[in-house]
């Protein structure tokens, strides 16, 4: 079965080519769009109303990483100056509702709050935080755990061991709400 055919309710297509590739175990909200070459991991969840556009390169969402309602997620294309800026999502990551990931990589547990904006070269690391509503401009570095805020965003401190504990707690969270969701559309109780 096709991932157009699993999830007849969001928009998932190829283009020049290529074809998106969703795990078996992932969920995809409805009216969600996801266009050409985009690959979404086991139990990764891609709610309502998101876009994730893989035209001009490429975009990887990792296992467990759930990206919220209104999201959008592009890429940077080749130029002569670079050969681009994919969109690399690592595991157990948390995308807030309405945020803009641009050509930026997550590493693994790393946290996008609700409206924050990452641009094109960015990367934000292992358990590192992007705070609600903050812009990390082009080639920042959010090094591991610590928390950015502001536009531009700034360093404001780094976390403990516990606040990184709730990011893993909000991806499990969101994987058992992908089931129920999935469930409920598919007229099932969940398990």
């Amino acid at each position: 079965m096709t991932p157009a055919e699993r999830f007849p309710w969001a928009t998932i297509l190829s283009f020049e080519g290529m074809e998106p590739r969703i795990h078996e175990t992932a969920f995809i909200a409805p009216g969600a769009r996801i266009i050409g070459d985009v690959t979404i991991g086991p139990e990764a969840s891609v709610w309502y109303n998101c876009v994730l556009r893989g035209d001009i390169h490429r975009i990887e969402v990792g296992a467990r990483s759930n990206v919220q309602d209104g999201s959008v997620f592009h890429v940077e294309g080749p130029r002569p100056d670079t050969e681009g800026c994919p969109t690399i999502i690592g595991e157990d990551c948390v995308i807030g509702h309405m945020a803009v990931v641009h050509g930026a990589t997550l590493e693994n547990r790393a946290f996008v709050g609700m409206g924050a904006v990452a641009m094109d070269d960015c990367r934000i690391g292992e358990g590192a935080m992007l705070a609600a509503g903050a812009l990390l401009s082009p080639g920042k570095t959010i090094p591991p755990r610590e928390i950015w805020v502001g536009r531009p965003a700034k360093f404001l401190r780094t976390q403990d061991e516990a606040q990184v504990e709730k990011i893993r707690f909000q991806t499990e969270r969101y994987c058992r709400l992908a089931q129920r969701h999935l469930a409920a559309l598919r007229g099932e109780t969940a398990a």
